[in-house]
């Protein structure tokens, strides 16, 4: 079966004080220094699983199956209904999109808005053909400020390769046969390992882009709770130190078939990138922080499920 979990943490964190570049002066926090090299400010475990699955079989199988998918009949079967959001149509959202696009140093995304009651977003394609859709409960509920979180943690899934995996996940969990699942476990196994790593990353490009922690986390914190009745009520501070109890019992390992890090693990992963050298001078706090080594090793300890 298919394993991506079992990776030398402290190589890895060797790689990101070797190899991984700095921002330049003035320039994109995005920066990387090659065509494998991730992004300055990518969890270092998100790249090293992606790297790892060059050699597992069943994924490449599974990427190889979604592109194809895709190209035949998923785009037209995701955009039937979604609006695509440009300078003329909806143009608030789209200046969200270009700003994003701009602090991570990629090409601006195209952004479809679909119609649904579920506060969600994703990015699917292919490397050369990829695009972003905001459910429209996203929208409604988010502040501007919000929802930059949400579209720079979904470019930053394009700014660091992912889409294809995601796309390839997307097909496993949604499109397979139900009585195909046993030949699929091993790759959605896998994919949902390395996800789980790359949400990570992405809540940090959003970060980046949003430039504010309180609301960054405040915007997580929203998708846990659901009820705009009671945001205003919402102690999240609370909500993150639930982190503390899921700890203990063997319930924690259910984690391990999903697609995303608990968001009490998130919300306390994110606010130690924003304690980083690299963010805090991204927002013109000063030099003083974590270097990225020191906030992955915190992040590590943070969303290990083990």
């Amino acid at each position: 079966m298919a394993q991506v979990g079992q990776l030398d943490f402290k190589q890895f964190l060797e790689t990101r004080k070797g190899a991984l570049p700095k921002p330049k002066d003035g320039g994109e926090p995005g920066e990387a220094g090659g065509d494998d090299a991730a992004p300055v400010y990518a969890y270092a475990s998100d790249h090293a699983t992606r790297m790892a699955f060059t050699k597992l079989k069943p994924v490449e199988l599974a990427v190889t199956a979604a592109v194809r998918a895709f190209k035949a009949l998923g785009k037209n079967q995701f955009l039937g209904n979604a609006v695509r959001v440009g300078p003329n149509q909806f143009p608030r959202v789209h200046k969200l999109v270009l700003e994003c696009a701009s602090t991570l140093g990629v090409t601006p995304p195209t952004l479809y808005i679909t119609n649904s009651p579920v506060m969600n977003a994703m990015t699917v394609g292919t490397n050369d053909d990829s695009f972003i859709v905001v459910h429209s409960a996203l929208i409604d509920y988010f502040t501007d400020a919000e929802l930059l979180i949400v579209i720079g943690h979904e470019t930053g899934h394009i700014h660091n390769n992912h889409v294809v995996y995601l796309t390839a996940l997307y097909y496993l969990r949604n499109m397979a046969s139900i009585f195909l699942k046993w030949m699929v476990l091993p790759a959605d196994l896998a994919l949902s390992g390395w996800m789980r790593r790359a949400e990570i990353t992405c809540d940090r490009a959003g970060l980046l882009c949003c430039k504010d922690v309180d609301v960054s986390r405040r915007a997580l914190a929203k998708l846990a709770l659901g009820s705009s009745k009671l945001h205003e009520e919402f102690d999240i501070e609370a909500f993150a130190e639930q982190y503390e109890e899921g700890k203990a019992g063997a319930g924690r390992y259910a984690e391990l078939t999903a697609s995303h890090p608990w968001i009490s693990k998130r919300l306390k992963a994110l606010k130690a990138f924003g304690e980083s050298e690299l963010y805090r001078r991204h927002v013109g706090a000063g030099d003083a922080g974590l270097t990225m080594a020191e906030v992955d090793e915190k992040v590590h300890e943070i969303i290990s499920v083990a």
